[in-house]
Order: C-alpha cells, then sequence, then structure tokens
C-alpha cells in the first residue's frame, strides 16, 4: 500500500478540496498512493465537507496501518520480526483471512507476498526489463505457502514481507463509506482512484454514470458508461503502469508463480457488484 506522506492532524482539513457541481458535490484528498474523493448528491456544501472528513480520516487511518512506506505501520513491524510469531489485531486478522482465501481460490495467483516483485519491476513505461536471474533471486522470497497464520498469529519467514496493495485500496473503500453512511443525509459514492462504492443512487432514483476508462486514450475517452444504482465497481490495466519488452507491453499484474507479468493479458479489467 502506497503514499508515504500521510497528512497529519492539522493538515487534514487543509487537504480537502470542495468542488460545487451542477446538483452535486465534489471533495477531493489524496491518500493510498492516489487520488480519492467523495461525490455527494445535492447543493449541501457543508455537509459534504463534513463526510468527505470522515471518508479522509479512515483513507488515512488505513494507511497509516498498513502503508509499505512507513516504518511504524502493522507491516514494517512484521518485516522487522520476521522469524518470530507476531500476534494481530481483528481487523488484520480479518484482511489475512480474506487474503489466505484469495490465494487459494487462485490457485496462488494472488499472493500478498510477491510485493518484493517491485525490487527488479518498475512500471514506468520504459523499455527496463529484469534479466530472468534477477527476477529468480527475488523469487526467493514470494510464497503465501511458506508463511506461517494461524489467526491471530503470523510468522513471517525471513526475507520475506507482505504487501497488502492488492486488497486494501477496496478495504479503505469499504470502511470509509461505512464510515459515511453513519452520518450522510444525502446519497454519495466513495472513489479511490477507479476502485468505488456507492449504497444507493441519487435522488429520485437516478443512477450515478461512471465512465471506464479507455487504456488507448487513458484520461480522454471512456470505452463503456455504467449506470450504478449500487454497489462497488473496479477497474485495473496497463494504461498507466507497464513496460515495453520485444515490441509487446507488459502490465503491472504479475504472476507470483513466474515472477513475470501475466502473459496476454487485457488492457483492462472492470468488476461490478
Amino acid at each position: 500500500m502506497s503514499a508515504p506522506d500521510t497528512p497529519g492532524p492539522g493538515a487534514r482539513t487543509a487537504a480537502l478540496t470542495l468542488e460545487a457541481q451542477s446538483g452535486w458535490q465534489r471533495v477531493r484528498w489524496h491518500a493510498l498512493g492516489g487520488p480519492c474523493e467523495l461525490l455527494v448528491d445535492g447543493e449541501d456544501g457543508v455537509h459534504a465537507m463534513e463526510l468527505a472528513r470522515l471518508a479522509s480520516a479512515e483513507s488515512w487511518r488505513i494507511e497509516r496501518k498498513y502503508s509499505r512506506y512507513r516504518d511504524d505501520s502493522v507491516l514494517s513491524d512484521w518485516q522487522r520480526q520476521a522469524g518470530e510469531p507476531v500476534p494481530v489485531d481483528d481487523e488484520t486478522a480479518g484482511l489475512l483471512d480474506y487474503a489466505a482465501e484469495c490465494h487459494a481460490l487462485s490457485d496462488g495467483r494472488f499472493d500478498l507476498t510477491s510485493g518484493v516483485l517491485r525490487r527488479v519491476w518498475t512500471f514506468d513505461g520504459s523499455e527496463r526489463v529484469p534479466s530472468e536471474a534477477a527476477v529468480q533471486e527475488v523469487l526467493r522470497f514470494v510464497g503465501w505457502n511458506r508463511v506461517r497464520w494461524h489467526r491471530p498469529v503470523l510468522t513471517l519467514p525471513r526475507g520475506f514481507e507482505l504487501d497488502l496493495g492488492g486488497i486494501g485500496k477496496e478495504y479503505a473503500v469499504d470502511r470509509a463509506a461505512a464510515a459515511v453512511s453513519a452520518e450522510a443525509r444525502a446519497p454519495f459514492m466513495v472513489n479511490f482512484g477507479g476502485d468505488l462504492f456507492t449504497p444507493a443512487a441519487r435522488s429520485a432514483g437516478t443512477p450515478w454514470s461512471v465512465g471506464i476508462d479507455d487504456p488507448a486514450r487513458t484520461g480522454r475517452a471512456a470505452t463503456h458508461q455504467v449506470e450504478l444504482q449500487r454497489g462497488g465497481l473496479a477497474t485495473s490495466g496497463d494504461a498507466r503502469r507497464f513496460v515495453l519488452h520485444e515490441g509487446r507491453r507488459l502490465g503491472h499484474i504479475l504472476d507470483p508463480r513466474t515472477g513475470w507479468p501475466v502473459a496476454g493479458a487485457p488492457a483492462g479489467v472492470t468488476v461490478l457488484a
């Protein structure tokens, strides 16, 4: 999970930017390595800011707790105590249980330990591709099946680390939406870098209209328009994070079993629930 520059308590209100739109309000901030926003139906900008303070506080709390870039995060604690059993709290245990289930359902294709592959891969649009030897060296530290997880005790092998980036932002969206729901007097949508959720349609039953970014013209065009009455939506692809190798475009989704980008992956995938 990214973003080492979480705002301190005194900077949080200043970090929120309110934009009044026609019939709705947008409040923006930065967390979890990218842009975050809360959309609130109606004309009440004061209420939108109140709700955004709740959503942003939850996003920054989760970032502080699980960021791989912070020395004081629980992930950093795990890595410092690698080789020793470490008890975790209920929130963390729930995330680890979910990650273990994803690992089993995907036959090992989803693996929290695979974040170490970033040591050799940088998806910046260049042609810099690691050697097979470099990839194999890092793969020595990949493999959820080598982690000992018996709730609530986690034991990481020495040299291993965990990366919650594959589920952390979506979890943050759900938690932020729950915090906002408790106080909201108007329909809203939480959007953290394209991973979003809304508990209800806009006023009078009007759906939220969500554009799916065109990977070939990212930020400039949409491939589809989704009318969302209620639910969550997440999109991933190679529009912004890729490398070029032997004339091919390799996206940033890595196969933890090989250490290489997934072969023949689509340019973009959107999941609606």
